[in-house]
């Protein structure tokens, strides 16, 4: 018996990436953020890319908090986001330019939200990595991490608690 022929690494790279960037350039504020994801292996870093719209104190200056924390909110969604659809993507059942148009995907709901300060957050790049300490059928945990020079002092933590999508109904 023949054995089927494994799919270059090039197009298995390219068809994991138009599925990132099909999540993540449906969602406006992503890109009103100028927040981009850098996708190494399973892993995804977002970058919070400076522009000076995203100073709150221009004393200091200072990132404002409300972006700090939907940086943060968006790298947990996009990440566990991107756990949940990956299978799906990679067996062929759903393919990146369904992901907006097909009405049976769905994404995470924000529960709760935790956000820790830990510092300012200064006028230059920053990043974040998204760890899911659970993932269950109905229920996810997820911690983030934003540092900006140095990924061992990191400026804000949070946690976040999701409702994770269900299959349509019958009625739906």
């Amino acid at each position: 018996m023949a054995r089927t022929r494994p799919e270059p690494m090039q197009v298995v790279k390219q068809r994991r990436d138009a599925a990132l960037n099909a999540i993540v350039d449906g969602v406006p504020y992503i890109r009103f953020l100028n927040i981009r994801f850098d996708r190494r292996g399973d892993e995804l870093t977002s970058v919070l890319n400076f522009d000076e719209k995203l100073i709150g104190n221009p004393f200091l200056p200072a990132l404002h908090g409300g972006v700090t924390a939907a940086f943060l909110e968006v790298t947990a969604v996009i990440t566990l986001s991107w756990e949940f659809f990956f299978p799906r993507i990679e067996s062929g059942e759903l393919d990146a330019e369904d992901i907006f148009k097909d009405d049976t995907v769905r994404f995470p709901k924000t529960v709760d939200f935790t956000v820790d300060y830990l510092r300012s957050g200064l006028p230059r790049d920053a990043y974040a990595r998204a760890f899911v300490s659970r993932s269950g059928r109905r229920y996810a945990s997820v911690r983030v991490e934003a540092w900006q020079d140095n990924h061992a002092r990191p400026y804000a933590q949070a946690t976040g608690h999701f409702l994770m999508p269900q299959p349509p109904t019958a009625k739906e």
